[in-house]
């Protein structure tokens, strides 16, 4: 294990000694961390799974796997390519990076593991301690999916409903993951869950010949999934294996789009009293203040990149059109079809982070 680092203010704290945050500004940490140069002629005898990326990731060797990643990338039309993120075991693409959590808290051995979600990195969480044998309690929105709340439970997790939005659900597991001995498997504050989505681009690079396409379109409420891909993609071009980058395209419920308003205003943080959220169905990307906006916001915009935003008919549109396909996707996770499925210029991939399973289908207004 390595050191954390504070992007914001600088501090340094051991990863076997730190809190969960930084405790000069409270804000999340990035990881002193340099990958190594990718075996590329290795590749083909290696480990089915994201773990074959082991010169790229903060830990190897790991116990509480289940063969996560390599999910298949299959066309949708002429230019705009889907990875099938729902493949996963606990059926989203949070599978990436709650196994690093579930690793790392192994190897740490807390008291207890605290998480909070909308639902799927919840689950994720959940599934992977109970794979390590860790103690875990999730919090999530007290109208999260029936589906996920299963699921969770399923797994053995202990459940806490927490009153109102998103916000107060992270409120609620960050007082709790203040308390000794507990690990907050955070894949907001953790950047140990960021080189775990980091994977989703690596794959992409080795499905495509050691190649990306010119832009990879990823939803975004904490940005997990952006700032992994972001992180490959710099890893990538250190190494010589591509050239130049990819755009990065990001998407966001029109109802709950913070991100996208500080973007096309050219701010560099969220902006000043942004509307009020309004409900959507996309309820894995409904955050109105996600705590990494700088680094999310600087990383689209130094991959010429750009925001996108979606209508809730869009969404429903979309998660119908996609099940048409065959391919039946939650929500939240259709959002990246909805904006670039008539994209005509340059080649694109879209992640198909959830299924619909979780969630069924968008109901009607």
């Amino acid at each position: 294990m390595t050191s954390y680092f504070c992007p914001d203010c600088g501090t340094r704290r051991p990863v076997d000694s730190a809190p969960w945050c930084c405790p000069d500004c409270r804000g999340p940490w990035d990881l002193e961390f340099n990958a190594s140069r990718i075996a590329v002629e290795s590749l083909p005898g290696r480990v089915n799974s994201l773990w074959r990326y082991e010169e790229a990731l903060p830990l190897a060797t790991p116990a509480v796997s289940f063969g996560e990643g390599r999910t298949p990338l299959v066309p949708l039309t002429g230019t705009v390519s889907a990875k099938l993120d729902f493949l996963m075991p606990t059926l989203s693409f949070k599978d990436r990076g709650a196994v690093m959590l579930a690793e790392l808290a192994r190897r740490l051995q807390p008291r207890r593991v605290v998480a909070d979600s909308s639902g799927n990195a919840g689950t994720a969480v959940a599934a992977y301690c109970a794979r390590a044998g860790l103690d875990c309690t999730v919090y999530v929105p007290e109208a999260t999916s029936v589906k996920k709340v299963e699921q969770i439970r399923a797994h053995g997790a202990r459940l806490v409903l927490v009153p109102g939005d998103r916000e107060a659900t992270a409120r609620a597991a960050r007082a709790a993951a203040d308390e000794p001995g507990t690990f907050y498997a955070s894949h907001v504050y953790n950047p140990y869950f960021l080189h775990g989505t980091k994977t989703y681009v690596y794959e992409l690079w080795e499905d495509l010949g050691g190649a990306l396409p010119d832009a990879i379109v990823v939803p975004v409420g904490n940005g997990t999934l952006l700032l992994g891909a972001a992180l490959a993609i710099g890893e990538l071009l250190a190494q010589g294996l591509i050239t130049e980058r990819p755009a990065l395209v990001a998407v966001q419920a029109e109802a709950v789009s913070p991100l996208a308003a500080a973007f096309h205003a050219g701010a560099e943080d969220l902006l000043d009293g942004p509307p009020a959220p309004g409900p959507t169905l996309a309820e894995g990307i409904a955050i109105p203040r996600p705590p990494r906006a700088r680094q999310i916001l600087r990383a689209v915009r130094e991959t010429g990149g750009t925001f996108l935003t979606v209508t809730e008919d869009q969404i429903r549109a979309a998660q119908l059109d996609l099940a048409a396909r065959g391919l039946f996707v939650e929500s939240t996770g259709v959002a990246c079809w909805a904006a670039a499925g008539a994209r005509s210029e340059g080649t694109a991939v879209v992640p198909l982070c959830g299924a619909g399973l979780k969630t069924g289908l968008a109901p009607r207004p």
